[in-house]
């Protein structure tokens, strides 16, 4: 197994992580936080698709799916590239108001299938370009890449044990 099948295998490992946490859901549970200014499934699963989006088109050095798909109407938002989620307060992650479980689950899908089309189209030498120096040690687009996978498991998680509270 070579580093690109790792990382394949890393984000095949999301997808039913994102449908399991989503499956059956109303917009209303979508919505639904624990607490007051807690994160809510909805916002959970939309900030982790945008930071793939973001973090994939920048890699890319193309537009993300976000604002060409004009995506951010469906969550009651407009189609900004900058907005990630991330540093979102309270009243920021409120405003994120899905339509659907599906209208997440079909952005979701239309990301993991450009990273899965994007890395499986990758080197070895690839992987360890540097993508990102304002880091040190400087970012390679591998490091990057795990980084996704790793916001992307850690934030499926939180939206599948707010599942469970429900």
């Amino acid at each position: 197994m070579d580093a690109k099948d790792i990382l394949l295998d890393g984000f095949g490992r999301i997808p039913d992580e994102v449908t399991g946490a989503l499956h059956g859901l109303t917009a209303e549970q979508l919505r639904w936080a624990p607490a007051e200014g807690a994160n809510t499934i909805g916002w959970l699963i939309w900030h982790l698709t945008r930071v793939q989006d973001s973090h994939l088109a920048e890699l890319l050095a193309a537009d993300q799916i976000y604002v060409t798909g004009d995506w951010g109407p469906k969550f009651g938002l407009k189609s900004d590239p900058s907005d990630t989620g991330y540093g979102d307060s309270a009243g920021q992650i409120s405003r994120v108001e899905p339509r659907s479980a599906q209208v997440l689950l079909d952005y979701y899908q239309a990301v993991h299938d450009r990273t899965v089309d994007y890395v499986s189209g990758l080197s070895d030498a690839d992987l360890d370009e540097v993508v990102d120096d304002r880091w040190d040690p400087p970012v390679t687009r591998g490091v990057r890449l795990v980084s996704v996978i790793d916001d992307d498991a850690q934030h499926a998680g939180q939206a599948a044990y707010l599942r469970g509270l429900l």
